[in-house]
């Protein structure tokens, strides 16, 4: 293994144990120590890595939401590969976003309340990363909009958002207080909510 490769195995490792811890205890009350003892590396190694706490949390939801968005817009491609319209294309969407989820409970946990607070360090970082998850979106919309898939009317950055912030919420309520369904349970619920298809009529 490599120099650098060695080097994003140990920050994959800070990342995972950082998130974890945070999504106990918050931030404040979440040491470096202990960061350093979840991780199994010796503290020096978090500052030879990181600056300081607030520097890995910034990396830590660049990292993550680097990852939602990479899984987001393959899915996307994907569909386009097959031939699949831009509304299958959100459809796959929502699915990698759950599947995200799924796979990223605390991540998902600790960037959804995040959002809500105003009085952090991070807060400009935060709303870079979300513009990158809703970018994704919005370009699939609008193209969908574009081909005649999807009516004039719609605004799109919000529609976006709304994609984006109904599979976050869905999906942490799936994983707290639903865990009994699975995947394509949730699935098949927000794709009829998406396609507007609540109703029989």
């Amino acid at each position: 293994m490599d120099t650098s490769t060695r080097r994003q195995a140990t920050r994959t490792k800070l990342y995972e144990a950082a998130v974890t811890l945070i999504a106990e205890k918050g931030f404040s009350a979440t040491t470096v120590d202990e960061i350093a003892e979840r991780a199994g590396v010796a503290k020096g190694t978090v500052y030879y890595n990181f600056a300081s706490k607030t520097e890995l949390f910034e990396e830590l939801l660049r990292h993550g939401v680097g990852l939602l968005t990479t899984s987001l817009q393959r899915a996307a491609d994907e569909t386009a590969a097959l031939g699949g319209s831009r509304v299958d294309a959100l459809d796959a969407m929502i699915r990698a976003g759950l599947g995200f989820i799924e796979r990223y409970p605390s991540f998902t946990q600790l960037y959804v309340a995040e959002l809500w607070r105003t009085n952090r360090a991070w807060q400009s970082t935060l709303m870079v990363v979300r513009q990158q998850v809703v970018a994704v979106v919005e370009n699939v919309l609008r193209e969908a909009v574009e081909q005649g898939e999807l009516t004039e009317e719609i605004d799109v950055q919000l529609t976006a958002a709304a994609l984006v912030g109904m599979v976050l919420v869905a999906a942490l309520d799936w994983q707290a207080f639903q865990p009994e369904r699975s995947l394509d349970d949730v699935h098949a619920a927000l794709t009829r909510l998406f396609q507007g298809r609540l109703s029989r009529d």
